[in-house]
């Protein structure tokens, strides 16, 4: 049987098998998803990255267990016990599990209990167990074994070996493993409890004594069990009806009662699935459990990743980053429109009178000099104290046409103490380094943030807890998936941005930067290819996410690739243009009829891709640039009350709601059930990172530094114009009751175990 997997994952993604060839044919041919999904379009059938990426995996998934298929036929036949049956079952196979299921019997395996007691020669009498004959005597059968030379001085010895083999035989079929595994996937509860000796309260005190099905538990409970029993708090297990499974598993044995040897098979069998089956059936649940919980925790992050990373951007405008210090002092940085850092500046705001007026003084003289259009404020301790500084500085230098602009300052130490930013700046200190970075998140989000480790910034769930090789290539991959939809201007980007351009990767940035500094400025696209390494498949791939604006080449500012140039000049030439003045001219482009120039080579799809393209040369998918705004007068915890209103910045989105920063130094948490007032099972579709947001403060625990918030009905409870006052206040109190009992009951664990 030959190893086809294009048709079956045609089927499992409902796509044609044309389309899944193509792009297995793509891929195995090196070439990039990115490029793939922008340039490959009549091949795929118009497939994005995310479709893309769904065969890739899939593709990865078949091809392994194909390779172990193969290991397992030439690991049986080496023992000469490969029938054509077993191996038709082999190759008929579609899962792991199942695989190692019929691998069992066959597997070199330490010696065990039923191996020991096949040496002493019980095989014979295990048969005859395994038969349950109507007729005969379990203890005259076992008389005949008695040997003290084989330790089996008397009869229970005999049968308890005999067992053993029934029991490991009874344990590696195939039926009745799959029906153990049913039952725990389909009737199993996670049951987790409080460990012997702890008596005090925890983080994990809502699991000291919890149970839930497992085909219902969310991920984020799930994941903080495993917190808890990791850090010897919880014991965990999943547990099914012992009774009714083994009950079962006897029916489907053919369990004989009325067998004189039916107690010996009966024990055999107990015995083979408490010792053997349950166990390792439960451990493959729990790791199935794991990884679905895992899966579910990255995509939450790379969600999350991907909205702070498409962060609007200022765009090309000079900014002061300011890193706020309250005994070190606020480090400044000035930072041109091009990114590159020009002066810094620290202002003490917490020595008194004379130092808060020497503070002024400096920051009055830094904003006169460099004339910035918007100051950048690290959202960390004492962020709140100095936006307020900055904000009446401005006021008294009647300098309110400028930004000031709260960014976050997640992953910002990190980057600082980076071998990037040494390189960068190797003199700096490391907050000056931070201030740098904090003013060009706010010039650029992606450009800036690529040079830091996606962990770092703030926006995952139960991040440290999941697989790590599985979030690391997700988050790469969110990465590089943002950084070729956005584009990358060739003669600014730093090596980490260029890093995540398709085909270029960590050494080859580096020799583009390296190349782009002992030679000047590239002129054209096609000049790359003058850089050390970088061969014709690598320009291929990368070009046409690469711009360059001040090209000799209009096209080189664009998304249109080199390999379409000459389709473009031919456009311009048939309508008697010149390539730069069609550029942009969206009367010009609306004249041309893609139908004329469709080739084998060129359909109708990348050519649509081209004339729109041409309408906006190099235009950036993000959204534009819009001014958040915290109440000035709400700047701690203690400032909040019952039912205010105000507007937030999300930061983060989980399984479980979404926090919010209401500019207090302390995030709120939105549960889930206050998102909406419908039904909301992914918190994701309703809110985003970085979405402003208007809610209402349900409750604030000072002391626990947890804030409730709700954004139900716009942040406000609305009554039924009908109802009377009096009903209308009953109703919102009791909706309030109902929002803290949810609190106590949900929002537990959330602050602590992120």
């Amino acid at each position: 049987m030959s190893f086809d997997p294009i048709a079956q994952i045609a089927q499992e993604l409902h796509l044609s098998n044309e389309q899944v060839k193509a792009v297995v044919l793509l891929l195995d041919d090196g070439n990039t998803i990115p490029f793939v999904a922008r340039y490959r379009k009549e091949a795929t059938g118009n497939l994005d990255e995310v479709q893309i990426r769904l065969i890739e995996e899939r593709l990865k998934y078949l091809r392994e267990l194909q390779d172990r298929k193969e290991t397992i036929i030439e690991s049986i036949e080496s023992q000469g016990k490969l029938t054509d049956a077993l191996k038709k079952k082999i190759l008929e196979c579609e899962s792991k599990n199942t695989l190692e299921d019929l691998y069992l019997p066959y597997k070199p395996k330490r010696r065990t209990r039923a191996q020991i007691a096949k040496e002493k020669g019980l095989e014979p009498l295990a048969q005859i167990i395994l038969a349950q004959p109507l007729e005969g005597d379990p203890e005259l059968e076992a008389q005949a074994y008695i040997s003290e030379e084989k330790e089996l001085s008397d009869i229970a010895a005999v049968l308890k070996g005999a067992r053993d083999i029934v029991a490991e035989h009874i344990s590696e079929q195939v039926d009745l493993r799959a029906y153990v595994r049913e039952c725990f996937q389909n009737e199993g509860r996670v049951v987790s409890k409080v460990r012997k000796g702890i008596e005090e309260k925890t983080k994990f005190e809502q699991y000291y004594d919890f149970d839930e099905a497992v085909n219902k538990i969310p991920s984020h409970r799930y994941l903080a069990i495993r917190r808890g029993e990791r850090e010897k708090v919880l014991r965990m297990h999943v547990e099914v009806d012992d009774e009714s499974v083994v009950a079962e598993l006897l029916r489907r044995s053919d369990y004989h009662s009325e067998s004189p040897f039916a107690q010996q098979f009966k024990q055999a069998l107990e015995d083979g699935y408490s010792r053997l089956v349950q166990p390792s059936v439960e451990s493959d649940v729990c790791v199935d459990l794991k990884m679905e919980s895992d899966r579910a925790a990255v995509d939450i992050f790379a969600e999350n990743l991907r909205t702070v990373m498409m962060g609007a951007p200022l765009g090309g405008k000079t900014v002061i980053g300011i890193d706020p210090g309250l005994r070190t002092g606020c480090k400044c940085a000035v930072v041109l429109e091009t990114g590159k850092f020009l002066a810094t500046e620290t202002l003490y705001l917490s020595r008194g009178a004379a130092g808060e007026a020497k503070a002024a003084a400096d920051f009055a003289k830094l904003v006169k000099t460099h004339r910035p259009f918007a100051i950048a404020v690290g959202n960390g301790t004492g962020g709140r104290e100095t936006e307020t500084f900055v904000r009446d500085q401005l006021k008294l230098l009647e300098k309110t046409d400028i930004v000031v602009v709260q960014v976050s300052e997640s992953g910002a130490s990190v980057y600082s103490a980076s071998d990037i930013a040494r390189e960068e700046f190797p003199d700096l200190d490391l907050t000056i380094r931070g201030a740098i970075s904090i003013a060009r998140r706010l010039q650029d989000p992606l450009s800036e943030l690529v040079k830091v480790e996606p962990k770092s910034l703030g926006v995952g769930q139960y991040q440290h807890d999941v697989y790590q090789p599985l979030l690391d290539g997700k988050l790469h991959e969110v990465v590089e998936s943002c950084v070729n939809q956005v584009g990358v201007e060739l003669n600014t980007a730093s090596a980490p941005l260029l890093s995540y351009v398709a085909g270029i990767g960590d050494s080859l940035a580096k020799k583009i930067v390296a190349y782009r500094e002992s030679n000047g400025a590239f002129h054209n696209r096609k000049e790359l290819l003058k850089v050390p390494g970088l061969g014709a498949k690598t320009f291929e791939q990368s070009a046409g996410f690469l711009r360059l604006h001040q090209s000799d080449n209009p096209l080189d500012a664009s998304a249109v690739h080199p390999e379409r140039y000459d389709i473009v000049m031919k456009m311009a030439g048939e309508l008697g243009v010149a390539l730069g003045d069609l550029i942009g001219s969206r009367d010009l482009v609306k004249k041309i009829d893609c139908e004329r120039y469709m080739s084998d080579d060129l359909g109708l799809l990348t050519l649509q891709d081209i004339v729109e393209e041409l309408q906006k040369p190099g235009r950036d998918p993000r959204d534009a640039f819009e001014m958040p705004c915290f109440r000035e007068d709400i700047r701690e915890m203690s400032d909040l009350r019952l039912d205010m209103v105000l507007e937030g910045i999300v930061t983060n989105v989980t399984a479980f709601g979404a926090f919010v920063d209401l500019g207090v130094h302390q995030d709120g948490l939105i549960h889930v059930s206050e998102l909406s007032d419908k039904f909301v099972k992914d918190p994701s579709q309703v809110v985003k990172a970085g979405q402003k947001i208007r809610v209402r403060v349900l409750e604030v625990d000072l002391d626990r530094k947890r804030i409730a918030l709700s954004a139900r009905m716009g942040g406000e409870v609305r009554s039924n114009p009908s109802q009377s006052p009096s009903k209308a206040k009953t109703e919102r109190n009791r909706l309030v009751k109902s929002n803290r009992e949810k609190k106590e009951k949900f929002a537990h664990n959330p602050f602590d175990l992120l």
